[in-house]
């Protein structure tokens, strides 16, 4: 697993200064977040990181926020996290989907797919993002790439939050869905710290078609298995 930076020290951005958490609460990622022009680095020291604050002699080796790493479009403004990228679907919504996930933590990925023989589209989506969390074996922060609204929207608005606070109601009258996969995301999301992007599908992003492909083959499998919650009615209970 790739090793986050200790300091990071931020040049131009809303509160210039050194920060020694990336994310959360007074993080250095609040303070460059859509700034326009902000420059900033991540030390192993805190004297690096004051050296380079006093005397940037060049910004080369500066992350910007609107750049992403051609290799495979990691998110530059967050240094030394994981990156996932993850799609789902199915033959019909309902019927056989997969799911597939690629996972780039630092020089290692790894690929995991899976196919059911009945299921739905928001669920394939939901499993990849499980599937490849579950992969990480300690806290981590990451930055998952999705094409599925439901998935990004969920976790980005509160949405599954909310209806895990109301007991799993998403009004007073309604069950909320997939809250047997909303609640072991969430769960995942409360032991990493990560964000959620999301990226427009069949746009040219080369991770984003691996996971399609993946998830394709996946679902036009043999041996397919069972999504026992889903043909079992069980999608509104958060302990299938």
């Amino acid at each position: 697993m790739g090793k986050p930076k200790k300091y990071y020290a931020v040049l131009n951005g809303r509160t210039p200064g050194i920060y020694i958490n990336w994310f959360g609460p007074g993080g250095a990622e609040e303070q460059i977040r859509g700034y326009a022009g902000s420059r900033y680095k991540g030390f192993s020291t805190l004297t690096e990181a004051k050296q380079w604050l006093e005397n940037p002699v060049s910004l080369k080796n500066t992350f910007r926020s609107n750049r992403t790493d051609t290799a495979h479009g990691a998110d530059m403004a967050t240094p030394g996290a994981v990156i996932i990228y993850t799609d789902g679907g199915c033959r019909g919504n309902p019927g056989p989907g997969g799911y597939g996930a690629v996972i780039i933590d630092g020089k290692k990925r790894i690929e995991l797919s899976r196919g059911f023989r009945l299921s739905t589209n928001n669920r394939m989506e939901l499993m990849a993002c499980i599937a490849a969390l579950e992969t990480l074996k300690k806290p981590a922060d990451v930055v998952l790439y999705s094409d599925s609204r439901y998935v990004v929207n969920g976790i980005d608005k509160g949405w599954a939050q909310k209806w895990r606070d109301n007991n799993w109601m998403r009004t007073k009258k309604d069950h909320a869905e997939n809250v047997d996969l909303w609640a072991q995301l969430l769960e995942l999301c409360d032991l990493h710290r990560v964000r959620f992007v999301w990226v427009r599908g069949h746009a040219g992003n080369r991770e984003n078609e691996r996971c399609d492909e993946l998830a394709t083959t996946a679902a036009d499998g043999v041996n397919l298995r069972e999504d026992v919650a889903y043909v079992k009615g069980r999608t509104q209970n958060p302990s299938s």
